[in-house]
């Protein structure tokens, strides 16, 4: 007869990904081990492995259900009927708000996703690509004339916005929705101000 699953089920593997990701992100991926995982968790050595075989396959899932939930919510973003000026204030404002909460998986992700094959790895750059691509979009509406033809310029401008953004928890951490809000809007503020310079 099969194993039925707990009904904390999911719960309990959220709370092995977010445990797992605070020990990544403080000690190093290459320092954790499953007992110290399982140690961060409150469960047992055992108990862990029935959710997961080896810590390579909790850093893939904690990299994907961040990068595929973030990438959804970015790119979901109902922009219908917003003028470009808007569009890119709301996107710059959501990919901060997505931020919040997520310092220990958004440090995850830039110091351990190379540990992962190299078939996951291109996975995790497939979403980062779909937010790449939905930013720079944005951006050349604002402005079609200064990137028209200009490729690397474009991709220059997007890379900018992202390095503003993707920074802050370093300098940050733990700010609020408001302190999020505001600094969202200085990048846009700057990022509008910076293109119309061009």
């Amino acid at each position: 007869m099969a194993r039925t699953i707990a009904k904390d089920h999911d719960q309990k593997r959220n709370q092995i990904l977010k445990s797992a990701a605070r020990v990544f992100a403080r000690d190093g991926y290459d320092r954790a081990s499953m007992s110290i995982l399982a140690r961060e968790c409150g469960i047992s050595k055992a108990n862990i492995y029935h959710y997961y075989d080896s810590k390579d396959a909790i850093l893939f899932d904690i990299l994907d259900t961040y990068l595929s939930a973030l990438r959804d919510r970015v790119t979901g973003i109902d922009l219908n009927g917003a003028d470009p000026e808007t569009r890119l204030r709301r996107i710059v404002a959501e990919i901060l708000l997505a931020y919040q909460g997520a310092d220990d998986e958004h440090q995850v992700q830039i110091g351990a996703m190379s540990s992962l094959p190299e078939d996951q790895q291109r996975q995790m750059r497939l979403y980062q690509r779909d937010m790449v691509r939905f930013m720079s979009d944005a951006l050349r509406a604002v402005a079609p004339e200064v990137f028209a033809d200009d490729d690397a310029r474009l991709r220059g401008a997007t890379m900018s916005v992202f390095g503003m953004l993707n920074w802050y928890y370093m300098w940050n951490s733990g700010a609020g929705s408001e302190a999020r809000e505001d600094y969202a809007a200085l990048v846009a503020d700057l990022t509008l101000g910076g293109i119309r310079g061009l």
